[in-house]
């Protein structure tokens, strides 16, 4: 639906006269069709734009054209009852090495709902168990899948936006995530009901297993134009703390002495020449996790004092000079 209202009042046949040397001014407007409009998108195999094109027809002259774009969002609540329910999965992938079995690893994950916006914090409860005889590291990522269908073909592409690491797990142990938090961060609305594009988001809960396939535990997001359940929390807790006022803080009492090094290391825990993980490539496939360091002691820190020593030198200088 495409109607103008003109500033100058029509004649009695409904025609406007635009005369020369004067400025005329029109107020368009235009209605959105009904139903499921897709999202403004701009992403690497394609685009969803939306453009007002507003064209003057003189005879015997040129046509004038001039075009303006506009974003459209169509809205996503993420507060319906299938969003706020949990999400939960589970894998488990057995090791070999030389086709000889090599124990397993496995990961359980649950996430308290399904639905999030910008801003919020996704709590992950994870466990992880690794019986193989191979340093793992578990990790959980935001991963965006853009699916493009156009003349019968598609294109898939994924992106990793997010990621947080744990701590390595040794072999014949297990850890566990409670409440492991991660960010969303400013994201485009997921876009479901479109039949040209598709954009997906999910949580990527996997373990990096050296020489072998990582084990990857996908769990569905949808990213929302509303405020969900945790973006009003946080502000919640962000405007209780900025009520408090710093004169009822009470400053903590001096710090004790810590206790010695050599006290709290044990002495079968020094070693000689100890394997260190290579943890810096978190997605290496078959790159080597071990290297050897050279032999080394730990080394015990300097004592606890409270008077800096330098203040005490350089005030031992000066008296000297006078």
């Amino acid at each position: 639906m495409f109607v103008f209202f003109p500033f100058s009042p029509p004649d009695e046949d409904g025609s406007v006269i635009l005369r020369p040397g004067n400025k005329y001014e029109y107020k368009f407007g235009f209605e959105l069709p009904q139903g499921p409009l897709g999202t403004t998108f701009k992403g690497k195999y394609g685009s969803v734009d939306y453009w007002v094109k507003v064209s003057l027809e003189r005879p015997a002259c040129p046509t004038q054209e001039i075009k303006k774009r506009f974003e459209v969002m169509d809205p996503v609540d993420v507060n319906t009852p299938e969003l706020l329910s949990p999400v939960a999965a589970k894998k488990e992938k057995k090791v070999s090495c030389m086709f000889i079995p090599d124990g397993r690893v496995s990961v359980s994950a649950q996430i308290d709902r399904k639905g999030f916006c910008e801003g919020d914090e996704i709590c992950i409860n994870a466990d992880f168990e690794n019986t193989c005889s191979r340093i793992v590291v578990p990790k959980a990522a935001i991963v965006a899948k853009h699916t493009y269908l156009a003349n019968g073909q598609t294109k898939v592409f994924s992106q990793k936006l997010s990621c947080v690491r744990g701590n390595h797990i040794i072999s014949g142990t297990s850890e566990s995530w409670r409440g492991k938090t991660i960010r969303v961060r400013k994201l485009k609305p997921s876009i479901l009901g479109c039949n040209i594009l598709r954009v997906e988001y999910f949580l990527q809960i996997y373990v990096s297993v050296p020489g072998s396939k990582k084990i990857i535990l996908e769990l569905p997001l949808v990213i929302g134009s509303r405020s969900g359940i945790g973006s009003r929390s946080s502000s919640m807790a962000s405007q209780t703390s900025s009520e408090m006022s710093w004169v009822d803080l009470n400053l903590p009492d001096a710090p004790e002495a810590p206790p010695c090094y050599l006290d709290i290391v044990p002495e079968d825990h020094r070693l000689e020449s100890p394997t260190t993980p290579l943890l810096d490539d978190p997605d290496g496939f078959d790159s080597p996790i071990f290297m050897y360091a050279p032999e080394f002691k730990f080394m015990p820190p300097p004592t606890y004092t409270e008077v800096d020593p330098c203040v005490v030198t350089n005030n031992n200088n000066n008296n000297n000079v006078q």
